[in-house]
């Protein structure tokens, strides 16, 4: 059977079985939380947030989900530290299923890429 690629974030989150699914979509509100006015598309088949810009994106995997604040990526030491159990590296974290989501620094990074592209704006207004 072929296999479609979702249309939108739903549908990504219900082709999950629903331990998986509860991550994803606390995750999903951590980020609406966290950036208000935020959008929401898929792209490249991940789940994709959009605020001047791709904010963050997110997919599953085997064994974590991997959480990706691109492009600009994470370039606080204090909060790569935190993050350390996670595998977190500049642009990534992978978030494995045998641990917590860490929803609290999530949403502290996901305010870091709103004060980012945000700051996009804000650079070109002045010029």
């Amino acid at each position: 059977m072929e296999q479609t690629a979702p249309k939108n974030i739903e549908e990504y989150i219900a082709g999950f079985p629903e331990e998986v699914r509860e991550r994803l979509a606390g995750l999903r509100r951590v980020i609406h939380e966290a950036a208000p006015g935020v959008g929401e598309t898929i792209k490249y088949g991940m789940p994709t947030f959009m605020l001047n810009g791709n904010l963050v994106y997110f997919a599953v995997y085997k064994k974590h989900i991997g959480f990706y604040p691109r492009p600009a990526g994470i370039e606080d030491e204090a909060l790569l530290a935190e993050l350390a159990p996670y595998e977190a590296a500049k642009s990534s974290i992978r978030l494995p299923f045998d641990k917590p989501v860490p929803y609290k620094l999530i949403a502290k990074l996901v305010k870091i890429r709103v004060e980012q592209n945000l700051g996009k704006t804000e650079g070109k207004k002045k010029m």
